[in-house]
């Protein structure tokens, strides 16, 4: 008859228990928050879009065998596609045209806008040529121009945005050549010089003394890039990115930084790195060394929405934060190991302090690409940062809170997975994913990945609250 009574109280005390952790937690955000608002009162604020991943596919068209609704789909049946799209497919050119014009409704006059790249579609490369890439990327930049005409653009290379596809090389070459005369508007004189060469570029951010962009060319770092597989320092973007971040701490800059592929790995597959290890592991080091002047660091090519956090070399301090953008087309990845990799369309606005270029907020918007195939195009707010996760900004040490309670608190691991593909997949996330999401958002380099798998405990949250229980019971039965 005991054992009724010790489960009764052992419910009581975990109660108990989770209630206080619950206060304390909510506590601690409030003094986060009250100090926040004491100290942010001088700040003037700024916002700026970022898009990526558009992958237009010009061979979209409806018609009544769903295998030959669009060339990147392959040989899989495009059985549910509409005027904006399908799952399977990529960007049709309503879903393009729907989310520029979406852009210009919400935030009709941002301060700059991010575009990073991946423009054509997901096909062999015996369906494209330079040709049809130059023209994609001519079609899509010129739809944003038009859309915003007196905006000040600063666009990268995806590794779509090449041919043969991931291929870029570190020197001149027709395509380089093409886009920075399309891009001729917004690159400044030097900058179109050296885009020329080697597809990167720097500038002033928005011409003002003190604010500094590097768009880099992240796609010869990628590992599937032969060209550059035995150069150890494909067009001289690391030796060139050292300098430029060295003069601008001399010079008390502040700098973003903008590419497609990221370095580190892959929330959906696991031990999937993108950038070749040594290529990963300069540039880990050149954030390391540089990340006083780093104020934000933002990219694509995963199509899905999520983090990455930069530690000092102990491993015990945030030192910057990469925030991966949603991408633009719903295309569900071929990569063998994915389950499931598809999103609903997403773009996205930051809003940043304009004195010191903390990242302050960002806020997701989506279409629900089935709702709009059925009715119509109707961009929503998805989520705001602060509110979602309950931080006070979108700073390093915010970002690290937020990891630290993704790792604890199963609620908003949830929350988090689902934003990530873009409210497309709402199915639970087991002990296995949760594992891959935080431990992709916490170790970029290879080391510090690998510690974090095995780290984890073999049962997940449950195993980490045994002590916990032990002691509950422990507790329990000295009190009968």
């Amino acid at each position: 008859m005991r054992f009724p009574r010790v489960s009764l109280f052992v419910l009581f005390i975990d109660f108990q228990s989770a209630a206080i952790m619950n206060l304390i937690s909510r506590v601690r955000t409030c003094l986060i928050w009250s100090v926040f608002l004491v100290f942010r009162g001088g700040e003037s604020s700024g916002n700026f879009w970022h898009i990526t991943d558009l992958h237009w596919d010009p061979t979209y068209k409806l018609g009544d065998d769903p295998t030959l609704v669009c060339n990147s789909s392959g040989s899989r049946p495009a059985q549910k596609a509409g005027r904006f799209g399908d799952y399977l497919c990529d960007s049709p050119w309503d879903l393009i045209n729907s989310s520029i014009y979406a852009m210009k409704s919400i935030l009709p006059d941002p301060d700059f806008i991010l575009w990073t790249g991946d423009e054509t579609p997901h096909v062999p490369n015996e369906y494209l040529g330079e040709e049809a890439v130059v023209s994609i990327i001519g079609n899509l930049t010129q739809l944003i121009k038009e859309v915003f005409p007196t905006t000040k653009v600063y666009a990268a290379l995806g590794n779509h945005d090449y041919h043969p596809k991931s291929q870029l090389p570190p020197g001149q070459n027709y395509i380089y050549n093409q886009t920075a005369e399309m891009w001729k508007q917004w690159l400044d004189p030097e900058s179109q010089s050296l885009f020329k060469i080697g597809g990167y570029y720097t500038e002033k951010l928005l011409n003002r003394p003190g604010y500094r962009i590097l768009v880099l060319n992240t796609n010869l770092y990628y590992d599937q890039n032969k060209a550059t597989q035995d150069i150890p320092d494909p067009a001289n973007q690391f030796n060139w990115m050292d300098t430029i971040l060295t003069n601008a701490a001399s010079q008390n800059e502040k700098v973003y930084i903008v590419g497609h592929v990221p370095p580190g790995y892959f929330e959906k597959k696991r031990s999937k790195m993108w950038f070749r290890p040594n290529f990963n592991e300069r540039y880990l080091e050149l954030i390391q060394k540089h990340h006083a002047v780093i104020e934000g660091q933002f990219f694509g090519h995963h199509h899905t929405d999520c983090f990455r956090m930069f530690y000092s070399p102990d491993g015990l301090s945030p030192i910057g934060t990469m925030f991966l953008s949603p991408g633009v087309t719903p295309w569900k990845t071929t990569l063998p190991g994915v389950v499931d990799g598809a999103n609903n369309p997403g773009i996205r606005t930051f809003e940043y302090d304009t004195d010191s270029l903390l990242v302050k907020d960002m806020v997701t918007y989506y279409l629900n690409l089935t709702y709009a195939n059925m009715a119509q195009a109707r961009w929503e707010k998805e989520y705001r940062l602060t509110e979602a996760f309950r931080v006070p900004d979108a700073s390093p040490t915010s970002m690290n809170m937020i990891l630290d309670r993704m790792t604890q608190e199963s609620c908003v691991l949830q929350k988090y997975y689902e934003l990530n593909s873009v409210s497309y997949d709402l199915s639970a996330c087991d002990a296995d994913c949760r594992l891959d999401h935080v431990c992709a958002a916490r170790g970029i380099d290879e080391k510090s990945y690998n510690e974090c798998l095995n780290r984890a405990p073999p049962n997940g949250l449950f195993v980490m609250l045994l002590p916990v229980l032990s002691a509950t019971l422990s507790i329990a039965w000295s009190s009968l």
